[in-house]
């Protein structure tokens, strides 16, 4: 059985994934648009929300290329 998906805010989001690589490029709205700037150069549209729902924060970790394992690990 895998690991559960943990219910974060956008801005812990944020801030996981820029320990792999990502930074904030710009805001459009309430969404924070973050850029790889190594290869792969992917970029992510994450909403500054307090809670992300399950389903969108699933699709955000398989864009950014990692397992949930990698992404909870990130986490800590």
């Amino acid at each position: 059985m895998g690991s559960r998906l943990p219910v974060i805010s956008g801005a812990d989001a944020v801030r996981a994934f820029g320990k792999i690589g990502y930074a904030v490029h710009h805001h459009t709205g309430s969404h924070v648009i973050i850029r790889r700037s190594e290869p792969p150069h992917r970029h992510l549209s994450v909403p500054n929300h307090k809670e992300l729902a399950r389903g969108l924060l699933r699709g955000l970790i398989r864009d950014a290329g990692l397992t949930l394992e990698q992404f909870i690990a990130l986490l800590d």
